[in-house]
Protein backbone atom coordinates (compact mmCIF):
# COMPACT_ATOMS: atom_id res chain seq x y z
CA UNK A 1 0.00 0.00 0.00
CA UNK A 2 1.25 3.49 -0.86
CA UNK A 3 2.24 5.86 1.97
CA UNK A 4 0.13 8.89 1.03
CA UNK A 5 -1.12 11.89 3.04
CA UNK A 6 -4.57 12.01 4.61
CA UNK A 7 -7.50 13.41 2.60
CA UNK A 8 -7.86 17.19 2.72
CA UNK A 9 -6.85 20.47 1.11
CA UNK A 10 -3.31 20.99 -0.15
CA UNK A 11 -1.23 23.43 -2.19
CA UNK A 12 1.13 21.92 -4.74
CA UNK A 13 4.75 23.02 -4.38
CA UNK A 14 5.99 21.10 -7.42
CA UNK A 15 4.31 19.99 -10.63
CA UNK A 16 2.92 16.44 -10.56
CA UNK A 17 5.22 14.37 -12.84
CA UNK A 18 3.31 13.20 -15.89
CA UNK A 19 0.47 15.66 -15.12
CA UNK A 20 2.38 18.96 -15.19
CA UNK A 21 -0.30 20.88 -17.09
CA UNK A 22 -3.16 19.72 -14.87
CA UNK A 23 -1.26 20.06 -11.58
CA UNK A 24 1.54 22.65 -11.82
CA UNK A 25 3.30 24.06 -8.77
CA UNK A 26 1.25 26.58 -6.78
CA UNK A 27 -2.35 25.37 -7.18
CA UNK A 28 -5.07 24.31 -4.76
CA UNK A 29 -5.96 20.61 -4.80
CA UNK A 30 -8.15 18.28 -2.82
CA UNK A 31 -6.72 14.88 -1.95
CA UNK A 32 -9.56 12.43 -1.54
CA UNK A 33 -10.32 8.77 -1.17
CA UNK A 34 -13.44 6.96 -2.34
CA UNK A 35 -15.82 5.80 0.41
CA UNK A 36 -15.12 2.20 -0.59
CA UNK A 37 -11.47 2.71 0.41
CA UNK A 38 -10.21 2.70 -3.17
CA UNK A 39 -7.14 4.51 -4.48
CA UNK A 40 -6.56 8.06 -3.29
CA UNK A 41 -6.93 10.79 -5.91
CA UNK A 42 -6.34 14.50 -6.43
CA UNK A 43 -8.63 17.00 -8.07
CA UNK A 44 -8.56 20.74 -8.74
CA UNK A 45 -11.39 23.08 -7.65
CA UNK A 46 -14.61 22.88 -9.62
CA UNK A 47 -16.99 25.65 -8.57
CA UNK A 48 -17.10 28.07 -5.65
CA UNK A 49 -20.28 28.89 -3.75
CA UNK A 50 -20.48 30.95 -0.56
CA UNK A 51 -16.67 31.10 -0.40
CA UNK A 52 -16.35 27.28 -0.45
CA UNK A 53 -14.96 25.06 -3.17
CA UNK A 54 -16.85 22.08 -4.53
CA UNK A 55 -14.91 19.34 -6.25
CA UNK A 56 -15.82 17.31 -9.29
CA UNK A 57 -14.37 15.55 -12.25
CA UNK A 58 -11.96 14.58 -13.51
CA UNK A 59 -10.07 13.07 -10.60
CA UNK A 60 -6.51 11.84 -11.05
CA UNK A 61 -5.20 8.77 -9.20
CA UNK A 62 -2.41 9.65 -6.79
CA UNK A 63 0.35 7.12 -7.37
CA UNK A 64 3.47 9.04 -6.35
CA UNK A 65 4.32 9.02 -2.63
CA UNK A 66 7.44 11.08 -3.42
CA UNK A 67 5.40 13.88 -5.03
CA UNK A 68 2.66 13.60 -2.40
CA UNK A 69 5.26 14.48 0.27
CA UNK A 70 5.81 17.83 -1.48
CA UNK A 71 2.18 18.90 -0.93
CA UNK A 72 1.57 21.63 1.66
CA UNK A 73 -1.39 20.71 3.85
CA UNK A 74 -3.90 23.54 4.39
CA UNK A 75 -6.48 24.10 7.14
CA UNK A 76 -10.05 23.15 6.18
CA UNK A 77 -12.38 25.79 4.81
CA UNK A 78 -14.78 27.02 7.45
CA UNK A 79 -15.09 29.42 10.34
CA UNK A 80 -12.28 30.66 12.55
CA UNK A 81 -11.39 33.55 14.83
CA UNK A 82 -8.85 36.18 13.85
CA UNK A 83 -5.64 35.93 15.95
CA UNK A 84 -4.72 39.62 15.52
CA UNK A 85 -6.42 42.85 14.50
CA UNK A 86 -5.86 43.78 10.85
CA UNK A 87 -5.59 47.41 9.71
CA UNK A 88 -7.11 47.79 6.24
CA UNK A 89 -6.25 50.28 3.54
CA UNK A 90 -8.69 53.19 3.65
CA UNK A 91 -8.91 53.23 7.44
CA UNK A 92 -10.94 50.09 8.20
CA UNK A 93 -10.01 47.50 10.78
CA UNK A 94 -10.93 43.90 11.54
CA UNK A 95 -10.68 43.23 15.26
CA UNK A 96 -8.81 40.41 17.00
CA UNK A 97 -11.10 37.43 17.69
CA UNK A 98 -13.57 38.46 14.97
CA UNK A 99 -15.44 35.52 13.41
CA UNK A 100 -14.11 34.95 9.92
CA UNK A 101 -14.73 32.48 7.13
CA UNK A 102 -11.66 30.88 5.55
CA UNK A 103 -11.62 30.08 1.88
CA UNK A 104 -8.93 29.74 -0.79
CA UNK A 105 -8.19 31.02 -4.24
CA UNK A 106 -7.19 28.64 -7.03
CA UNK A 107 -3.51 29.16 -6.10
CA UNK A 108 -4.12 27.76 -2.61
CA UNK A 109 -3.72 31.13 -0.90
CA UNK A 110 -5.90 31.62 2.17
CA UNK A 111 -8.64 34.24 1.89
CA UNK A 112 -10.55 35.45 4.94
CA UNK A 113 -14.01 37.00 4.98
CA UNK A 114 -15.09 38.83 8.15
CA UNK A 115 -18.50 38.11 9.67
CA UNK A 116 -20.89 41.06 9.69
CA UNK A 117 -24.11 41.57 11.62
CA UNK A 118 -26.43 43.87 9.69
CA UNK A 119 -28.22 46.44 11.82
CA UNK A 120 -31.92 46.67 11.13
CA UNK A 121 -32.20 43.13 9.68
CA UNK A 122 -35.01 40.96 11.04
CA UNK A 123 -32.79 37.87 11.05
CA UNK A 124 -30.20 37.23 13.73
CA UNK A 125 -27.45 36.09 11.39
CA UNK A 126 -23.87 36.73 10.34
CA UNK A 127 -23.14 37.59 6.72
CA UNK A 128 -19.91 37.02 4.84
CA UNK A 129 -19.00 39.01 1.74
CA UNK A 130 -17.81 37.36 -1.45
CA UNK A 131 -14.78 39.69 -1.34
CA UNK A 132 -12.10 38.83 1.15
CA UNK A 133 -8.52 39.49 2.15
CA UNK A 134 -5.64 37.22 1.05
CA UNK A 135 -3.49 36.23 4.01
CA UNK A 136 0.00 34.78 4.22
CA UNK A 137 0.78 31.29 5.51
CA UNK A 138 1.94 32.67 8.88
CA UNK A 139 -1.53 34.08 9.58
CA UNK A 140 -3.20 31.02 8.05
CA UNK A 141 -1.43 28.73 10.52
CA UNK A 142 -2.51 30.87 13.50
CA UNK A 143 -6.26 30.92 12.83
CA UNK A 144 -8.36 29.38 15.63
CA UNK A 145 -11.23 27.02 14.65
CA UNK A 146 -14.69 28.43 15.52
CA UNK A 147 -17.14 25.51 15.72
CA UNK A 148 -20.32 26.90 14.17
CA UNK A 149 -23.10 24.34 13.91
CA UNK A 150 -24.34 23.75 10.34
CA UNK A 151 -28.14 23.54 10.26
CA UNK A 152 -30.15 22.61 7.15
CA UNK A 153 -32.35 25.35 5.70
CA UNK A 154 -35.97 25.04 6.76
Amino acid sequence: MLDLPDPGLYRTTQAYPGHEEEFPAGVLVYLGQPENGGMKFIVKPGRNENNRWFWGEPTTPLRSPTWAKTLKQLPPEGFYTLPDSIELEGGGRWLKNAIIQLGYNSKGQGIIFVGERRDGEATNALYFSDRGLIIDDTMLERLEWAPILPVPAS
